[in-house]
């Protein structure tokens, strides 16, 4: 079983779905629109610089999500998938997924943005398998808190390799397509490592060490 592992967002999607959520619940007037999206940027900044405290920005996202009864967030995500996903969803990355399927690869998605956000984007892209951020559920309804390890940096490979474990699999002959240098530690440990529309820096690894370097969005 070879395994053609994608990263989400600006990979697949045109866009990063964890930020756009909170400028969904912004735009809709279900936040503090200005204090939430001061810290929503400040995050995503953070993040764009390598600099992120994945749990603090964890406990800052999910915070909406344990005030919140899971009817009504579900109701959001509806909206939130036909007015700020769909038009992000990529076409060339849904060729991609469906080339790699053809060949008899196992699709997977490892992202670090929580699983409330991704997994209808999942559901969406026809990829069962998703390994995110985790959120805690009690009695049915999310809890706001932060389980597991983040899928950021190298907590995807923990994660991942936790996966492999029990799905008895390896990375022999694996491919992994990322937009971002934060994603380096798991592009490091698989035997196809695939640069899609990267960041500078990561741009600039890949050239050196020979990736491939292709674009979804062109």
């Amino acid at each position: 079983m070879r395994l053609a592992i994608f990263d989400l967002d600006n990979t697949l999607l045109a866009g990063d779905s964890d930020h756009q959520w909170g400028e969904y619940l912004c735009s809709r007037g279900l936040v503090d629109a200005d204090a939430y999206r001061a810290k929503n940027d400040q995050f995503y900044a953070n993040y764009v610089a390598g600099q992120l405290d994945v749990i603090a920005y964890q406990n800052f996202c999910q915070e909406v999500l344990g005030q919140t009864d899971k009817a009504v967030l579900d109701e959001w995500h509806t909206d939130f998938m036909r007015d700020c996903i769909e038009p992000m969803i990529l076409a060339k990355g849904e060729a991609l997924i469906a080339q790699h399927r053809a060949a008899g690869d196992l699709v997977m998605i490892i992202t670090a943005t929580n699983r409330f956000i991704t997994g209808p984007i999942a559901q969406r892209l026809g990829v069962e398998h998703l390994i995110a951020t985790e959120c805690g559920m009690q009695d049915g309804q999310y809890t706001g808190q932060l389980v597991d390890v983040p899928s950021f940096q190298a907590g995807k490979i923990t994660r991942l390799n936790t996966w492999l474990a029990e799905h008895q699999a390896t990375l022999d002959d694996s491919y992994f397509y990322s937009d971002s240098y934060n994603d380096l530690p798991l592009l490091e440990q698989v035997t196809h490592a695939v640069a899609v529309d990267p960041d500078d820096t990561l741009r600039e690894i890949a050239q050196q060490r020979g990736w491939k370097v292709l674009s979804l969005r062109d």
